[in-house]
């Protein structure tokens, strides 16, 4: 849902009634994960995809339903040689979609709302949503706050609010979507109760240290995915935003003191790349030093492989853990054969990409099984 928020923001200042349909799980191959959303109004104005094409249409339909009746659920929508064209979904995967009412009484709406306003301020929030359970709970919400506070309620008492905000805030801290499970222990509830959790967290982070033009094209490449990206070097003569435009900020300042000050104000998360293209040992050093130490997503350094082996002694020299230095990503970048500022970034931007979301870097011709399978994306008990 949170890859349409601007547009859902407006249509709930508009008062318009619409449904919102959500992946909550996906089977085998598929184009798009757990969270992708597609919302259509009581006009049939559609935003937002589930899946590249496949099964709209019939989603459009059962979300026109969902608001002329009120009544939501999950709908299953899988290939065969029957049905692989009804519905489009030819590429064979099989995928779970929950279909919510949001109209002008339903108890999502405000919750809906709350969620929208803090994403569209760059607060971090989840929006939960039940997705099996009692018949009463059906089409009931949260919107949990990263400081364990929540909105709503899910009509199973002011215990079931609080358990269930904390298994939310979880994934939410992680900057995860998917299901939460709630079961019966503890008389919390008298059934079992599936959430999902959609997590609007920060802009991950790209740090680029040296004011080079291979950091040029690397700043232009991490804003395309998606990332809030800043350059730091300590030279005032190179670090300038004239020569950094894809940039959001250029920083003047050591780099290890730099990324200190980052750590300790708290804007860094297990999301943050940092890309250490330097290669002067005098700001190498000690700022791989610290980074190999953070839990950041991924951190690789420039340089040749002598340059590497040489860089890795005088961490070992400054005391760095094996383990440790063993996440180093250096020489930085996938061998993609090109060797240009932008064919450069390019293949550093893959290898952090591919860190992220657990991909192989093996070419998809050659490797088995569904093309678009990543870790996590797992049919729930429920959907079983």
């Amino acid at each position: 849902m949170l890859d349409i928020a601007g547009e859902l923001r407006t249509w709930c200042a508009e008062r318009r009634e619409f449904a919102l349909a959500t992946v909550v799980a996906v089977s085998g191959s598929a184009p798009r994960g757990p969270g992708a959303s597609l919302a259509v109004d009581a006009r049939g104005t559609a935003l937002g995809s589930l899946s590249g094409g496949c099964v709209e249409s019939a989603v459009h339909e059962l979300c026109l339903e969902a608001i002329a009746t009120g009544e939501g659920g999950v709908h299953r929508f899988g290939y065969s040689d029957d049905d692989a064209f009804a519905v489009g979904l030819t590429c064979g995967g099989v995928l779970d979609v929950l279909i919510t009412p949001v109209r002008g009484h339903d108890p999502v709406r405000p919750v809906l709302r709350t969620v929208l306003d803090r994403a569209g301020a760059g607060t971090r929030t989840a929006f939960a949503r039940v997705v099996a359970g009692p018949p009463r709970q059906r089409g009931r919400a949260l919107a949990v706050h990263a400081d364990g506070s929540y909105e709503g309620h899910l009509d199973g008492g002011a215990a079931l609010d609080r358990a269930a905000a904390e298994r939310v805030r979880d994934l939410l801290l992680a900057g995860r979507t998917g299901t939460a499970e709630l079961g019966t222990a503890g008389g919390l509830c008298g059934a079992p109760l599936t959430l999902l959790v959609e997590s609007a967290a920060e802009t991950p982070r790209l740090i680029v240290y040296g004011a080079i033009d291979f950091a040029a094209a690397l700043a232009r490449i991490g804003a395309f995915l998606g990332h809030r990206v800043t350059v730091c070097d300590a030279r005032a003569v190179f670090a300038t935003p004239a020569r950094f435009p894809g940039a959001d900020e250029v920083v003047v300042e050591w780099p290890h003191r730099h990324l200190a000050a980052e750590w300790e104000a708290g804007r860094l998360d297990a999301r943050t790349a940092v890309c250490v293209l330097t290669h002067d040992a005098k700001f190498d050093v000690p700022l791989l030093s610290l980074a190999l130490r953070l839990p950041l997503a991924y951190v690789g350094a420039m340089g040749s492989r002598r340059t590497h082996t040489e860089r890795a002694a005088r961490l070992r020299e400054e005391g760095l853990p094996e383990a440790a230095l063993a996440r180093l990503r250096s020489p930085i970048g996938l061998d993609l054969g090109g060797g240009t500022p932008e064919e450069t970034a390019l293949a550093i931007a893959a290898e952090f990409t591919a860190v992220r979301h657990g991909g192989t870097t093996s070419p998809l011709a050659g490797r088995p099984g569904p093309v678009h399978a990543r870790p996590g994306r797992t049919v729930p008990a429920h959907a079983r």
